[in-house]
């Protein structure tokens, strides 16, 4: 099966405008993601922006990025287009990957690509256990909440996703940055407009699950931290920082 990686990316994000370009170890936040996207070698990778600049730094890095149209609701929204732009009818898998999570590991982009060619899956993502108790109360912290318990193995599907949370749910995990859609699933993702259920919590997979798209969840080997925030992004400098 052959699977394409589209990384969604914009300078105007409410809470941390410009982050994509911001740097950790001279290289922008962006160009480490797609960094890891490429080296996860399970296909072809696109950034995919509204935003020249973004094109600019993308391809001074040895990328490949699209311009796209800037009056999308949200970052699938932005991957169809990008696809639709590419001419990309030859693939089956559509690989979104969140351009503010540079943490995020190769063998867990690698892992949830695996598991959904083996289980035929509609729609994947991935989850990690949450550590501290603090990240309930946290809006930026998105919580998933899953119908069995995660371990490596498995591959549940998700009965919600919320921004803040209660620690005495059961089978509730910190849901990271990544989808993976069968190409077909993609397009009728988009066909639908935006959920009441998914403006209210700004959460686009609430979109699937109110249209009756199931949404598998596989456990990550390791928990990430996006960048939304300021406090985020020091956090994340200082980790990468100090690994490299």
């Amino acid at each position: 099966m052959k699977t394409l990686i589209i990384i969604p990316s914009r300078l105007s994000a409410t809470r941390l405008p410009g982050k994509p370009l911001f740097k950790i170890n001279g290289l922008s936040i962006i160009s480490h993601v797609v960094k890891k996207a490429k080296d996860a070698n399970i296909g072809e990778v696109f950034v995919a922006t509204e935003d020249q600049e973004i094109i600019d730094n993308v391809k001074q890095n040895g990328g490949q990025a699209i311009l796209t149209g800037n009056n999308h609701k949200t970052g699938t929204d932005r991957i169809y287009e990008a696809i639709k732009k590419l001419g990309k009818t030859d693939i089956d898998l559509v690989m979104n990957l969140q351009g503010d999570e540079p943490l995020m590991k190769i063998e867990d982009i690698r892992n949830l690509n695996d598991l959904m060619i083996q289980t035929k899956s509609r729609l994947g993502t991935l989850a990690t256990n949450i550590v501290d108790k603090a990240s309930y109360e946290k809006q930026n912290i998105v919580k998933v909440t899953t119908k069995e318990n995660l371990d490596t193995s498995q591959f549940p599907e998700a009965t919600n996703f919320t921004r803040k949370s209660k620690n005495t749910i059961k089978n509730i995990y910190h849901h990271l940055g990544i989808y993976c859609y069968q190409l077909e699933t993609l397009e009728k993702f988009v066909s639908y407009h935006q959920s009441p259920n998914e403006i209210k919590n700004k959460l686009e997979q609430l979109r699937a699950l109110d249209n009756n798209i199931k949404i598998n969840v596989a456990l990550a080997k390791s928990s990430t931290i996006g960048v939304d925030t300021e406090e985020d992004f020091v956090a994340i400098k200082k980790i990468m920082e100090y690994k490299s």
